[in-house]
């Protein structure tokens, strides 16, 4: 391995990284130019089969999109191939937290993200994304005593109601 191949590698992570930022932070357009035009992604093990970058976003901002729901993905142990000059693969784990406050749950879960990136004008971006799910549970919030959700990117502007003292 050369060190070009580690900043190609470092390069995909960033792209990663900045998906998952654009889907917490509802950064619809952001996240669109992360992915190839003809990007392709399977979600929930396939359950969710998505085709062009721009059903892709379309999917993620109908049903990620309103202001009850806050998400939080976490990916981690990344193993990227570099499998050309302009081609990789990557495998994920991720962790995620999801609180829909409209429907009053909490959803919790890990998965693995198997990924393709190409180069494209010099930048690396998305090609293919999915997950498979090793866990997924649901809470009601309802159900845990004086659980309250206390900052809100959205509805507080991102700024706790907790008094610090």
């Amino acid at each position: 391995m050369e060190l070009s191949d580690l900043l190609e590698i470092e390069a995909i992570k960033r792209v990663k990284y900045a998906y998952l930022r654009c889907i917490d932070q509802k950064l619809w357009a952001e996240l669109r130019e992360l992915f190839t035009e003809d990007a392709v992604a399977s979600y929930s093990g396939g359950k969710y089969h998505l085709e062009g970058r721009d059903d892709i976003v379309a999917f993620l901002e109908r049903n990620m999109g309103a202001p009850t729901f806050h998400s939080s993905h976490r990916v981690h142990h990344p193993e990227i191939d570099l499998t050309g000059p302009d081609t990789a693969l990557g495998t994920w784990a991720m962790d995620d937290v999801v609180i829909m406050t409209d429907w009053n749950v909490t959803v919790r879960g890990a998965a693995f993200y198997r990924d393709e990136y190409r180069k494209v004008g010099g930048d690396w971006k998305i090609a293919r994304t999915g997950y498979k799910r090793t866990y997924e549970e649901l809470q009601s919030r309802a159900e845990v005593p004086g659980l309250a959700l206390t900052a809100s990117w959205w509805s507080t502007g991102g700024v706790s109601q907790l008094d610090a003292g």
